[in-house]
């Protein structure tokens, strides 16, 4: 934005979209269904203080836990903690075995494009300048937003707990803090 005076909508970074996918691939594995089912996450930041919305996670339209308890396959603290493992994880084994992870953002930089291009005014967790998350102004960040050919059309910031408002807000301090010491 600094470089070239675009409005915040019109410049996007992928933000959290592979630990998004992440989340609802090992979710699907868990509960033994289809990811494209799953309706969860990831907020904040790219990397270690990013936040699993778990309180706002869906199923279809049932919410992650009542759906898992009914089906056998309850979310137990040993369950998430595998899963948030994996999800922040991910990348260091991904370079481990191919030596990066280009393929993964290069597939999500593409998902991304095409909702542009295509108007399609669908759901993604994508970074933009964000005027106040959490107290904290002026930081971008990852929340679920719309994406249309004019780039961000609008959020739909998913309602979440109390220690995740508390996470999310840490994220957006960590994000502040880098962006204040990069000079432009």
């Amino acid at each position: 934005m600094r470089l070239t005076g675009l409005p915040a909508h019109r410049v996007i970074g992928s933000g959290t979209i592979l630990d998004t996918a992440r989340f609802r691939v090992l979710l699907g594995q868990h509960l033994r269904i289809d990811p494209r089912s799953i309706h969860a996450y990831v907020l904040g930041e790219h990397g270690d203080s990013e936040v699993l919305s778990w309180s706002s996670a869906q199923v279809g339209a049932r919410d992650l836990t009542s759906y898992a308890q009914d089906s056998g396959v309850p979310i137990t603290e040993a369950v998430r903690a595998r899963i948030d493992d994996g999800v922040r994880r991910a990348a260091y084994r991904i370079i481990d075995g191919k030596g990066a992870t280009y393929y993964g953002i290069g597939a999500g930089l593409a998902r991304l494009v095409t909702a542009i291009g295509g108007d399609e005014r669908s759901v993604h967790s994508v970074s933009v300048m964000t005027s106040d998350v959490e107290g904290i102004k002026d930081v971008p960040l990852s929340l679920p937003r719309i994406l249309g050919k004019t780039g961000v059309i609008g959020d739909v910031a998913p309602e979440i707990s109390a220690d995740e408002h508390a996470t999310l807000g840490a994220s957006a301090k960590l994000l502040k803090d880098t962006l204040e010491a990069v000079r432009v």
